[in-house]
């Protein structure tokens, strides 16, 4: 019978391993040992970093929502309690996007906002 061998599937790996490790510094693109810790350690980064960059992304949207919500003399917790009353269902990342390019918009939100408070 004859033997065998693991070579094409071995080949196949290691072409993916060193193909993910390409412009990596010195022996992490060359080395198959070193490359190969590298390339996993990047793609447990990634995989941690994917759900990391939606809680980043939020907390940038709130930030730029109060800030112009104080602007009006208001507070983001009333501002969200307001649009929440009002029925207005924009989410935040569309919030914070008119809060920088379209200030006369979202003073209408505001002002939409403060009158379901009152």
């Amino acid at each position: 019978m004859a033997r065998s061998t693991n070579a094409v599937p071995r080949h196949r790996k290691k072409k993916k391993y060193f193909r993910a490790a390409r412009g990596y510094f010195g022996g992490r693109s060359k080395l198959w040992r070193i490359a190969k810790n590298a390339v996993e350690r990047g793609w447990q980064y990634s995989y941690r970093d994917r759900k990391n960059r939606k809680r980043t992304f939020r907390r940038l949207w709130i930030t730029r929502i109060n800030a112009a919500v104080r602007l009006h003399d208001m507070s983001y917790s009333r501002f969200m309690e307001g649009l929440r009353r009002s029925g207005v269902e924009v989410n935040r990342k569309v919030l914070a996007d008119l809060a920088v390019r379209e200030p006369t918009a979202f003073a209408e939100i505001v002002d939409r906002a403060k009158s379901a408070l009152v």
